[in-house]
């Protein structure tokens, strides 16, 4: 049997979820907030860290989906209906009950990071709230998200061409987004291959809002290569004791070709000068440039 709902098919899905978003809504005051949200990057290894988080029984997520987009494209929808995808707080007092833990909940939205007004009304919003950012090779970033929306079918270019337009197509979109914040941005949210790869100007934007002692970063080559110390670093920053038994896998990768080497070098260069100032705010080297 399926362990997520997001393991079922999509007809059976888009009907579930409609009548959860439903129930939820109606019941948006007796629900949780969420304490915590993995807010990107984006193709860096979100869907694995949700899956693997979501096997603690003390760590509730959203009813229906790792991700609600609610701070980014669907804030004029209101509280409510956001509140009204997590669980019941009366569901995690029988898990307190149950596990002897402090229930948490959450949800993953790789887009808020990235967004130009969804920290703000995360701080604004959620007051305590942590943050969670996954870190990968931008470079690897870049091509595997090109991969992703073209086989969405927000993509038609070829990756250089992608990359050559990418400023034309962001012109103009955040003070856009800015100006009319029902706006969704399809260029921002699914053609910014280089620009979400600036990972320092994210975190000092985030940093500044909530704080650092609210924020944990985890390098993506950490998460794969020693998954269990990352498991447990995670639900230590969240409050909990580990949960034995976990299983860690990969998910939602898309397989591709490899990256042509002028375009890798390219693209390496232009991320180096962002690279050294994360180092520096991490106070380490990222994987990638070890």
């Amino acid at each position: 049997m399926p362990r997520f709902v997001s393991d079922l098919p999509v007809s059976v899905r888009r009907p579930l979820s409609s009548v959860v978003r439903t129930a939820g809504r109606l019941t948006s005051g007796a629900r949780m907030r969420p304490s915590f949200l993995v807010v990107g990057a984006q193709r860096s290894g979100t869907t694995s860290l949700h899956r693997t988080l979501k096997q603690h029984p003390a760590i509730l997520g959203a009813s229906h989906k790792k991700g609600v987009h609610y701070f980014d494209v669907n804030y004029p929808r209101g509280d409510d209906w956001y509140r009204g995808h997590f669980p019941l707080r009366s569901t995690a007092e029988r898990v307190a009950r149950r596990t002897g833990m402090p229930v948490v909940a959450g949800e993953s939205t790789p887009y808020y990071m990235f967004h130009p007004l969804a920290p703000e009304r995360i701080a604004a919003d959620l007051p305590g709230v942590q943050v969670i950012a996954v870190l990968r090779d931008p470079v690897e970033r870049a091509y595997s998200a090109y991969t992703h929306e073209r086989a969405r079918g927000f993509e038609t270019e070829e990756f250089g061409r992608a990359l050559e337009l990418e400023e034309s197509r962001l012109d103009g979109e955040v003070a856009r987004i800015a100006a009319e914040p029902g706006y969704v941005s399809l260029h921002h949210q699914h053609n910014a291959y280089a620009a979400r790869g600036r990972y320092v100007e994210q975190l000092e934007r985030l940093e500044r809002l909530l704080g650092r002692d609210r924020m944990h970063v985890i390098d993506a080559g950490d998460l794969f290569a020693d998954p269990d110390r990352v498991y447990r670093e995670t639900v230590e920053f969240l409050g909990l004791p580990p949960w034995p038994g976990v299983r860690h896998e990969v998910h939602n990768a898309r397989p591709r070709a490899g990256l042509d080497h002028d375009l890798r070098r390219r693209l390496t260069a232009y991320f180096e000068p962002y690279d050294e100032r994360l180092a520096e705010w991490l106070g380490r080297t990222p994987s990638w440039r070890r």
